[in-house]
């Protein structure tokens, strides 16, 4: 790799400092480097150089969140990512800060490998008409909006009717995504290079409701039912914790297998269980 880009947010002066130090190593080094300074406050110092064909890796500094809307703003560029772990709960952004030295060392000497994981695609639609579409590499979820009330959520696999899930809400995620919402609402976890779908209730209101596994080839078909007493039920969708639509009764969200993929550096030798346990045990 020759060419990198930096993505850092310009409202916290850490990632901020910390991209300016990260460019003169890499420049130092004969590499080349573009940085991306993009918050919130529209400041004078927000930069966005463009991603040209030559860029080689894309390095994200923050929490699993800010490398996951890179991955789904980014996702037709086709170039890998390394996570720079500025958060709590890095599973995606493997790099420490006190191993960032070596890592961008490896880097430079081609000392790495790139993960393949899968991405979600879906389609919502909303009075009988496509209303968005939108990726996402760790889940896809329907909740319900308002008062503290479950929702009749239909689902269909295939075409095929499935179950009516009574629930706050539903995840539909991909192994990446296993480790995230879907572990906090009891789904399994995944090894993130699998290729599947997961649905996982969210405080379904029975007593016999799990996590159900489905191919990677599957298609989700996921409706919001009629409310209570007849009337409509009101839910949303968002991708990856962003892209919010509104739902209403009748109206669905069909998710399947993106085309596209993300892909993501891994320059540690440690395994997926490795970090696994240390994340588990914190």
């Amino acid at each position: 790799m020759k060419t990198f880009y930096i993505i850092a947010n310009s409202d916290k002066e850490e990632s901020r400092k910390l991209s300016y130090e990260i460019a003169d190593y890499l420049t130092g080094h004969g590499q080349r480097c573009l940085i991306r300074r993009s918050g919130e406050s529209g400041s004078a110092e927000d930069y966005e150089p463009p991603i040209g064909p030559d860029v080689d890796g894309i390095l994200v500094l923050g929490g699993d969140g800010t490398l996951l809307r890179a991955a789904r703003n980014l996702s037709d560029r086709n170039i890998p990512f390394l996570g720079v772990n500025l958060g709590h709960l890095g599973y995606l952004a493997e790099i420490e800060l006190q191993g960032l030295g070596a890592a961008l060392d490896r880097l430079i000497a081609g000392e790495y490998t790139v993960e393949n994981r899968m991405m979600l695609r879906g389609n919502v639609c909303v009075n009988g008409e496509i209303a968005g579409r939108d990726v996402a590499l760790n889940d896809i979820v329907l909740n319900r909006m308002g008062t503290l009330r479950v929702i009749d959520y239909e689902v269909f696999v295939n075409d095929e009717y499935l179950n009516s899930f009574t629930a706050d809400g539903l995840i539909v995620s991909t192994p990446t995504g296993s480790t995230g919402y879907s572990l906090s609402a009891g789904g399994p976890i995944v090894s993130p290079t699998a290729e599947m779908l997961i649905l996982t209730p969210i405080c379904p209101h029975t007593l016999n409701s799990r996590s159900i596994v489905f191919s990677g080839d599957d298609r989700i078909r996921i409706e919001i039912g009629k409310g209570r007493r007849g009337g409509d039920d009101e839910a949303f969708v968002t991708f990856d914790g962003d892209h919010y639509v509104r739902l209403r009764t009748g109206d669905y969200v069909e998710i399947g297998r993106s085309a596209r993929i993300t892909k993501i550096l891994k320059i540690s030798q440690v395994s997926f269980l490795e970090v696994l346990r240390d994340k588990l045990s914190r």
